[in-house]
């Protein structure tokens, strides 16, 4: 059921599900909560609790018009927040895409507040940054330059996200949906503002880039705007128990192979 809490002036959302030991599962761009229904479900039914929050930007009430209010240090007060509302001390963290990218902060931030951490697509953040050095990763991310521009990358994801999606692998009933969802532009701003914030620097600034918590990423070979370098490279910054999972199959894999995610979730239970 969809729940709230509030923090930094926003009502941020959340959906519950289940009991048992906690997950938290971040969604990425262009998802949303129910995005992860078809996992959640299977944890539920392995006897988890799935804590699913709605990221900032992504409802009314948790869309901030400034940009730097979606830097990356902002979203992952937003995690913890959650966390202190739902007194968990420790969970196990999973990220899928932008949510990946944001766990693997989280985890660097706050590793005393993540048990185990699953990230699904989205390889290290230092380990991007030398695949667009070393690969082709900065040709594959190059929309990431476009939508730095105000006002007209909304205008466009809303007219072409369904084919977007189909084209990069998502079923047609998930793309319908979230096509729906994100048909007017404005709607798009907040998630955008994810990108527009992306070179904006954190604070505080850590030096430690490494991961010290257990790890399991998962990497999809089909993933069309993830590749194998910076997916390959991210073991250097884990310095904890780390397992990478290749699976056959594309970026959007918490709706296209449910059942692999849960069984990587899984995997150190």
């Amino acid at each position: 059921m969809l729940k709230t809490y509030h923090r930094a002036g926003l009502r941020l959302t959340y959906h519950e599900f289940g009991t048992g030991a906690p997950i938290v599962l971040l969604h990425g761009f262009p998802e949303d909560g129910p995005s992860w229904h078809a996992v959640s479900q299977r944890l539920v039914a392995a006897g988890y609790r799935t804590i699913i929050p709605e990221m900032r930007g992504y409802t009314p009430q948790a869309s901030p018009a400034a940009r730097t209010a979606y830097r990356t240090d902002h979203l992952a007060a937003d995690i913890i927040g959650l966390l202190d509302a739902l007194q968990l001390q420790r969970v196990h963290l999973v990220g899928h895409d932008w949510g990946g990218q944001l766990a693997w902060k989280i985890a660097q931030w706050y590793p005393q507040r993540i048990k185990q951490l699953t990230v699904v697509a989205t390889p290290h953040p230092k380990a991007m940054l030398w695949a667009y050095r070393h690969s082709t990763q900065l040709f594959r991310s190059a929309y990431v330059g476009l939508f730095q521009v105000p006002q007209l990358p909304e205008r466009v994801v809303a007219q072409y996200l369904r084919r977007f999606l189909r084209r990069s692998g998502l079923n047609a009933t998930e793309a319908s949906r979230l096509s729906q969802k994100f048909q007017q532009p404005a709607k798009l701003t907040g998630p955008l503002n994810w990108y527009r914030a992306l070179f904006l620097r954190d604070q505080p600034a850590t030096p430690d880039d490494q991961i010290h918590v257990p790890t399991v990423f998962v990497w999809g070979q089909h993933d069309a705007f993830l590749g194998a370098a910076a997916a390959e490279k991210t073991a250097d910054f884990i310095a904890a128990p780390y397992h990478f999972m290749v699976v056959n199959g594309g970026h959007w894999l918490p709706e296209e192979r449910p059942e692999l995610v849960v069984h990587a979730i899984l995997m150190r239970h």
